[in-house]
């Protein structure tokens, strides 16, 4: 039996590498359905545990997309359709599920407003900044607004919550913050992307020093990191955004502005040159030169 040939191998290792961001792409759809399952049987902690890993998996396959050069318009494709159901969907079933269901007959509505901010806000970052080297997001990314609504409920359940927050409203406080960050998804606001590690220097020794105490915490007390962090990064978007400026570095053109393409200046048909042109593509002789 003959070797398999160099290229031949070297071929496989392409396909396999190629899939791998669309298995970490379908990774994070899996733990989006899995966080609708938990909500639907009344696991709103577990359910919110999932859209964070998630919105992990999210991390990882642009990650490894861009390491491996294998990113492709159908992976960008992918990942927002994936997106929208992980952070979108499924994060809006969880507060509704757990806070909504019983304020009223129309409370879903919260929901439908949520969702349709965080496909906007996709749709958004396809045309604008997806398959670009980013130095900061046009609005709220939506995995992070995915994972602050739906780690809300395990953090009104630790002590600290029942200690000095007794006395706010959590469902109505749950209505508010789906409307704030669905607001923030389709705003102006830029927030930074996720820095690059180096020990080379004191910026990025700064950086891993910051993630190795943030993964220490996530996994040591998740439901007192998760949801606070979340806050802490969209508030420090909204901060940066006031002393710097709304439009500061905004990608032209944005899509969410109900502008009118600028009207073309009518262009007035030659027919002489038309005739001109017809004869000489017949092979007529012509007599004078084509005017553009």
């Amino acid at each position: 039996m003959n070797a398999p040939q160099p290229t031949s191998r070297r071929r496989r290792l392409r396909r396999g590498v190629v899939i791998l961001p669309s298995a970490f792409t379908l990774g994070n759809l899996f733990l989006g359905i899995w966080a609708i399952i938990h909500a639907s049987r009344g696991q709103f902690a577990e359910a919110g545990w999932m859209i964070v890993g998630a919105a992990i998996m999210d991390l990882l396959d642009g990650r490894i997309a861009r390491f491996t050069a294998t990113g492709s318009a159908f992976g960008e494709e992918l990942d927002s359709l994936v997106d929208a159901i992980s952070f979108g969907v499924a994060p809006a079933l969880i507060a509704y599920f757990a806070f909504l269901d019983t304020g009223g007959e129309w409370s879903w509505i919260l929901s439908f407003l949520y969702i349709v901010a965080a496909v906007f806000r996709l749709a958004r970052f396809n045309i604008e900044q997806a398959g670009t080297a980013k130095s900061a997001f046009h609005g709220l990314p939506s995995p992070t607004a995915g994972a602050c609504l739906a780690t809300y409920y395990a953090f009104t359940q630790t002590a600290f919550w029942e200690r000095f927050l007794p006395h706010v409203p959590v469902p109505r406080t749950a209505g508010f913050l789906m409307l704030f960050v669905g607001v923030l998804m389709v705003s102006n606001v830029l927030y930074p992307v996720v820095p690059r590690f180096s020990i080379r220097t004191w910026g990025g020794r700064f950086s891993i020093f910051m993630m190795v105490a943030a993964l220490v915490s996530a996994f040591t007390h998740p439901e007192y990191f998760f949801f606070p962090f979340s806050i802490v990064y969209i508030t420090w978007g909204l901060i940066r955004s006031v002393f710097a400026g709304f439009q500061d570095r905004l990608p032209e053109g944005d899509p969410l502005e109900d502008e009118d393409p600028e009207e073309q200046e009518a262009r007035e048909l030659d027919y002489e040159d038309i005739r001109l042109r017809r004869g000489m593509r017949d092979g007529a002789p012509s007599d004078g030169e084509g005017r553009a």
